[in-house]
């Protein structure tokens, strides 16, 4: 054990990537072997590692992290905040924590539902034996992508009622109607309702899997025409809207606070999220480091000729000198040339790191900004 930990301590001190991940792997596995031996770690240090892995997993690499959580899906054992950062993370990352993950309860499962982006929600409609709690959280929701995952999830806790809802939901969402036929809870009276609203091949298959009426389901049918008709203007099977606008934003912004409240909300995430080439997380990031407006930030880095405004937001939360003409080249990059300015923008911007102390660069940025 104790050349283990000197292995670990000395990964620890180096910032190259790949000693990083083989750090996390050391840690994982006294973890995980704690838990095989049905030994429990002692407070203080659990503590430590969970404070540990947060720091680690904040400055990780995407698949650094995305293999992390690969890992940690079925960990009994992992820390919540870290679950929860992590399911916060970007889809690919987020997917196996979602689907798998223990410690997430119907309350973490929920606030994804409200915080995450379509994709998250749609992992977590998928997710196996989802509580009748969660459920009602989707049908309340109303998303067509959402209802439509939840749908195909056989495992799920659906009462009678909520498949009602799901049927009902149908006439106008038409991806609902195929997983609907196949559901194990779908009845004989759901069943003539649904046939009224499906193509040829999903009637058929309705009439193999339940004894129905054909006199019956045409009156369904003639009565569902009759009533089409008298509402032209409705919603005949529009597209399934798989975003909505700013919702990535939100749930990022929120990643970011939960980052901040746990302690590990640092000026070198900021290069992660550039590295990663998501321009609003970095803004997101930029704002809570410095307390400033978000709109200030964005006008920062949206500026056509003035540089310097994103160079005191950085000064502001402690970054470099030397790092800052690599973050304006990655901003730039990822942001159609803004801000401006070019080689004498740089130059003013560089100037901004000026022989004082982070409040007055902020002071300065925010007057500087409202101008």
């Amino acid at each position: 054990m104790s050349a283990r930990s000197e292995d670990l301590l000395e990964l620890a001190r180096s910032r190259d990537p790949a000693d990083r991940e083989q750090l996390l792997g050391g840690i994982v596995s006294i973890c995980e072997d704690s838990d095989i031996q049905g030994r429990s770690l002692d407070p203080a240090v659990k503590g430590l590692v969970e404070s540990i892995f947060m720091a680690l997993v904040v400055e990780a690499e995407h698949d650094i992290r995305r293999r992390l959580a690969d890992r940690l899906a079925t960990a009994a054992w992992a820390p919540r905040a870290l679950v929860n950062v992590l399911a916060l993370d970007d889809i690919e990352v987020a997917r196996p924590i979602i689907a798998a993950s223990p410690i997430l309860q119907d309350e973490d499962l929920v606030r994804l539902l409200v915080e995450a982006t379509i994709e998250h929600q749609i992992e977590v409609a998928r997710r196996p034996k989802l509580s009748n709690a969660v459920v009602q959280a989707i049908l309340n929701g109303d998303e067509p992508a959402v209802l439509t995952a939840l749908a195909s999830n056989d495992s799920a806790d659906v009462s009678a009622a909520d498949m009602r809802r799901l049927v009902e939901s149908s006439r106008r969402i038409a991806a609902l109607r195929a997983p609907l036929v196949r559901h194990p809870k779908l009845n004989s009276d759901l069943a003539g309702q649904l046939y009224a609203w499906v193509g040829q091949s999903l009637r058929s298959a309705i009439c193999s899997r339940f004894s129905v009426d054909p006199a019956e389901l045409d009156k369904a049918i003639a009565a569902a025409a009759s009533e089409a008709h008298g509402n032209i203007g409705a919603d005949k099977g529009a597209p399934v809207v798989m975003e909505r606008d700013g919702e990535q934003e939100e749930m990022e912004k929120r990643l970011i606070d939960k980052l901040s409240e746990a302690g590990q909300l640092r000026p070198g995430y900021l290069l992660r999220a550039l590295k990663e080439r998501r321009l609003s997380l970095f803004e997101a990031a930029l704002a809570r480091l410095g307390g400033f407006d978000a709109t200030q930030v964005r006008k920062a880095v949206s500026s056509a000729d003035r540089p310097e405004l994103l160079g005191l937001a950085c000064a502001a939360v402690g970054i470099d000198r030397g790092a800052f003409p690599t973050i304006l080249a990655m901003v730039r990059d990822i942001n159609h040339g803004r801000p401006g300015g070019g080689e004498d923008g740089e130059r003013r911007a560089i100037g901004a790191f000026g022989p004082f102390a982070s409040d007055i660069a902020a002071s300065a940025f925010r007057k500087a900004v409202a101008t």
